[in-house]
Parts: structure tokens; C-alpha cells; sequence
């Protein structure tokens, strides 16, 4: 099944490049389908029987391709299938009509492409071909932010681009500095071969530098609101819920598998945390200042990628194991729950910037009574987002919030309750311009169902993960190809 998991897409979107027309939609809804489906039966197997790892054509290292799949793949591979499929299942629809017929002729090669590198990221167990694949993603993720053709996308296309490549150079170095001393570029031999050595720290710090880059944490966010806000809304939902996450997801292999043990540093870890929390209050701030809807979700997720970076300090600086297993449990609930809400925004703000032509929040008046499930959408997913109960924001909130009181790093203790009163005025100044009756507002063109529905499955699982709370935690406590206490191997 590992393998499927990456020739699904590839050869969906080879297939989709020499189809004709809409056509090519077709090959990609079914790849959709199949690799969701797989996702479940995979988790289904790494649930019952435990991490899995194999080598392709089975060659070992350091002249094979080494696989691995444990808990922490698990939750990333079921976001990405699920987010997949839904953002597929909208963009069949979206693309289907007007303008938007010509863009799906490169959409769907672009999308099934970056599906597939995700995919492999989440297997590999070497960081060269890590680099590989977050090559990739970024040429496939900024070609798909320019996807509508406009002059501001193009240029925050290829912003974002060149900022990815800085990432990629700094972590291609690192690389080349762990080799040199090592011997290997499989993680988890990384960490067995003199973790303490001052090259191996330089190459850490190298490859953070890059993912972080990649990633947008404050101050490096500057290239996500113009990639995210002037793309198509299905594309800036893959960008929001997956692609930040992709890169995200190898920080924590780096610092909690590779380079686990006495590499890290504290006050490293400590800075971490403080940039985090400067991005939860900046980026949720700038989205309360802004009037175009995209941009408002895409400031967000500046600050809700801030809650991430908090796990640092809880799990280098804390030395109470069981508040950090906690710490890490809210790390994976504020990653998926992140994903399915910000996925469910954009793509409900698609529909209402369909159905009133404008991206400008105060050309939106009264469009709640005509696109009425759209307008829930949102609410459900701000309720998730705010940290509201019983959602999986709220989950992840309120888990992180113990972790910080209970490492007494109090001061971190602000980022869950700003952040949330932050979130809830955003998100309030969104519905609060629906629901304004206003004879003089906008017409309303239609959208399609389809649309919205895809929309509010979405934001309906962003609440229903905060009812599974077991099955998360027995996958992150027992299903781990490593020791998540204190991060060591």
C-alpha cells in the first residue's frame, strides 16, 4: 500500500496531462477517491500491528530507498487524503465553468503532482530524498499560486518561490555537513553517530532555518499572505492546510528522531516558542485589520502556524514527561485541526467570492439569507479555529494550555488565550458583513452544491476530530518509531 500511496498520484497526473479538456478531471477525482481510500486502510494497519518500515526493491541503505510509517505519518497521510479529496471534489466543480475551464488544464497535473511528493515526505526515511521531494512540492505549490494569471499572483508566485529555494539551499547544506560527518543521511542512524559534534549542530541549525522559511513562522511569513490570498480557492486551501505542513512535518523528524539527545539546545528550543508566539499574536492581529476575505484567512494561518512552533520550549525546556506527551498530543490535534478548518474557509470564502464577483468583505452584505450553508461553513470552522468546545481547536487549545501551566513557562500561557479572543474577532468581523441587510448589496451569481458541500464536510470533520481524543493518543503514544518524552531516540 506504501507504494500505491505515491504511484496514485504520479500516474494520475501524468494521465491528467494528455487527457483533453475536462476530461482530465476525471483521472483526478479517481485518484483522489483511491488514495483516500488507502489512507484509511493504511492507518487501519499501522493502528492494529504497529510502525512499518521497508526498503524499495529491497535494497538497503545507504543505496536504497528507505520507507517508514508510524503514528505521527499516520494523522499527516489521513489529513492530506481527506483535504485531497474534499479540495478534488470542489475543484470538479470549480473548474468546470467559465474562466476557470483553462486553469484546470494545468491544475490538475500540478495538484496530483504535489499530492504524491506530500505523500512521499511522509514515507522517506533519508533526508536526501526529503530534499527531493520538498523540491517538488515548492515548483509544484508555486506554480499553482500563479495559477489564475494575474500580475499580483505571478509576482507572489515567484516571491514565494525564490524564498522556498533560500529554504531549500540552507537545507541542502545541512545536509551536505551531516554526510560529511556521519557517514549516512538516514534519520535514524543520524542520530547514533556523534549527535554532540559542533558540524552536526551547524547542519541543524541550517535545516531548521530552511523548514521555518518554508513553513512561514514569524518573521519568515511574509511571502504566505500575497501566495495564499491571490490564488484560486482550492489552490490556496492545499497551500493553508498541507504544504506548510509538509515542510513542518520534517522539523519535528529532525529535532525528535534524527537529532534527538543532546544536540538540542534549550534557549534554541525557547526561541522557537517566542517566535511562535509573536506569530499568534501578529498574524491574527493583521487579520483583523484586513478587509479582503482571503486575506484575512490567510493572516490567519500565520497565527494559528505560531500554536506549532509552542511544542518547542514545552518538550526542551519542560522535565515533566507527562505534560510533554500532552504538549505533543496538542501539536498534532492544532496541525490536523488547522488543516480541516483553514481547507473548509478558503473554500467557502471561494463560494462567496463566486456568488458577489468581490474579495472585499464590505461588498458582501447579506449574502448569509442567500448563501446560507456557505455562511455556516464558516462559523463551524471559526469555531474550531477560536478554540471553541467541542472541536478540535478546542482540543489542541486547551491540551497546550495544561502543557504551558504545568512547565511553568507562564508567560507562553497568553499566546492559547490572546490568540483565541484574537481568532474570535476575526472571525466575527467576517460574519458580522454576511448578515448586514443592505437593499443596495451585491447580486448573487449561483454556486454550484457541489462547492458547498465540500466546504461543510470539511469544517463539519474540523469539529468532529475533538470526539476521538483516544484513538489520537494511543497512535502517539504507541504507535511512534521513536520516544516522543523529551524527544530522545
Amino acid at each position: 500500500m506504501l507504494e500505491l500511496m505515491v504511484l496514485i498520484p504520479f500516474s494520475g497526473a501524468v494521465l491528467c496531462l494528455f487527457l483533453p479538456g475536462q476530461l482530465r478531471r476525471w483521472p483526478g477525482l479517481l485518484s483522489a477517491g483511491s488514495v483516500l481510500m488507502i489512507s484509511v486502510l493504511l492507518a487501519r494497519d499501522i493502528y492494529l500491528h504497529g510502525a512499518i518500515r521497508r526498503h524499495l526493491g529491497g535494497w538497503v541503505e545507504p543505496l536504497g530507498i528507505g520507507l517508514h510509517i508510524d503514528g505521527l505519518s499516520v494523522f499527516f497521510i489521513l489529513m492530506t487524503g481527506l483535504v485531497g479529496f474534499l479540495v478534488s471534489l470542489y475543484s470538479f466543480s470549480q473548474f468546470s465553468f467559465g474562466r476557470s475551464r483553462d486553469q484546470a488544464a494545468h491544475f490538475w497535473p500540478l495538484w496530483l503532482l504535489l499530492w504524491g511528493a506530500l505523500n512521499t515526505l511522509f514515507f522517506v526515511s533519508d533526508i536526501f530524498n526529503s530534499y527531493v521531494v520538498l523540491e517538488l512540492i515548492s515548483i509544484s505549490a508555486a506554480a499553482l499560486a500563479a495559477l489564475s494569471g494575474s500580475r499580483a499572483s505571478l509576482v507572489a508566485a515567484l516571491r514565494y518561490f525564490l524564498v522556498a529555494m533560500a529554504g531549500s539551499m540552507a537545507f541542502l547544506l545541512g545536509i551536505g555537513f551531516i554526510y560529511a560527518q556521519a557517514g549516512t543521511l538516514d534519520m535514524f542512524l543520524i542520530s547514533a553517530a556523534e549527535p554532540g559534534d559542533p558540524l552536526m549542530a551547524a547542519a541543524l541549525g541550517l535545516m531548521t532555518v530552511g523548514l521555518i522559511m518554508k513553513t512561514a513562522l514569524f518573521p519568515f511569513h511574509f511571502w504566505l499572505p500575497p501566495a495564499h490570498g491571490e490564488a484560486p480557492a482550492p489552490v490556496s486551501a492545499v497551500l493553508s492546510a498541507l504544504v506548510i505542513k509538509g515542510s513542518f512535518y520534517l522539523l519535528l523528524r529532525l529535532w525528535f528522531s534524527a537529532f534527538a539527545g543532546n544536540i538540542i539546545n534549550p534557549p534554541v528550543a525557547a526561541v522557537m516558542g517566542g517566535l511562535g508566539f509573536a506569530a499568534v499574536i501578529w498574524g491574527s492581529y493583521q487579520a483583523i485589520i484586513q478587509d479582503r476575505l482571503k486575506l484575512i484567512i490567510a493572516y490567519s494561518s500565520i497565527g494559528q502556524i505560531g500554536y506549532l512552533f509552542i511544542l518547542f520550549p514545552l518538550m526542551f525546556v519542560s522535565a515533566d514527561p507527562a505534560w510533554q506527551t500532552e504538549a505533543w498530543t496538542a501539536c498534532t490535534y492544532q496541525t490536523i485541526s488547522h488543516g480541516l478548518a483553514k481547507a473548509a474557509l478558503f473554500l467557502a470564502a471561494g463560494n462567496l467570492i463566486q456568488a458577489s464577483g468581490t474579495d472585499n468583505i464590505r461588498s458582501m452584505r447579506n449574502i448569509a439569507g442567500r448563501l446560507p450553508m456557505t455562511t455556516f461553513t464558516l462559523g463551524l470552522a471559526g469555531v474550531s479555529l477560536m478554540g471553541l468546545p467541542p472541536s478540535g481547536g478546542f482540543v489542541a487549545k486547551w491540551m497546550l494550555l495544561q502543557s504551558i501551566l504545568a512547565s511553568g513557562q507562564w508567560w507562553l500561557a497568553a499566546a492559547p488565550v490572546l490568540g483565541g479572543l484574537l481568532t474570535a474577532a476575526y472571525i466575527f468581523k467576517i460574519l458580522a458583513h454576511t448578515f448586514i441587510s443592505d437593499e443596495n448589496s451585491v447580486c448573487c451569481l449561483p454556486v454550484s452544491y457541489l462547492m458547498e458541500k465540500s466546504a461543510l464536510l470539511l469544517a463539519i470533520f474540523s469539529i468532529l476530530i475533538g470526539f476521538r481524543a483516544e484513538e489520537v493518543i494511543f497512535m502517539l503514544e504507541n504507535r511512534m518509531s521513536f520516544e516522543i518524552i523529551g524527544g530522545s531516540p
